[in-house]
């Protein structure tokens, strides 16, 4: 299952982990953020132990997405050792996600 990323879990669980994290910034009012959650949700369990994967609530997590310049949703971040090393901006087939995953293992 996707993990949930706050402004209070954020720095511990993906800025300082060691493994790719993944994180799709969405909200609930967002169509295409709600067509690409159970992709979101797919690729944590195909990853599960590999690649930390996640969502951000834009409308609860204010600082993070600020941070980040998230200003269109959904917006995936792929983060590793703290940096972002990869993006995708608006839906995307799954296939698309994993060749990103892959490129940054």
């Amino acid at each position: 299952m996707a993990l949930e990323f706050t402004d209070a879990n954020f720095q511990s669980d993906v800025l300082n982990s060691e493994k790719l994290t993944v994180v799709d910034f969405w909200a609930e009012w967002c169509g295409p953020c709600r067509a690409i959650g159970p992709v979101i949700e797919e690729l944590a369990k195909d990853y599960d132990g590999k690649v930390n994967i996640g969502k951000v609530n834009v409308d609860n997590n204010p600082q993070v997405s600020m941070n980040y310049g998230i200003t269109s949703i959904p917006a995936i971040l792929f983060i590793k050792n703290g940096q972002v090393v990869d993006k995708q901006v608006g839906a995307a087939p799954k296939s698309v996600l994993e060749k990103k995953i892959q490129a940054n293992l």
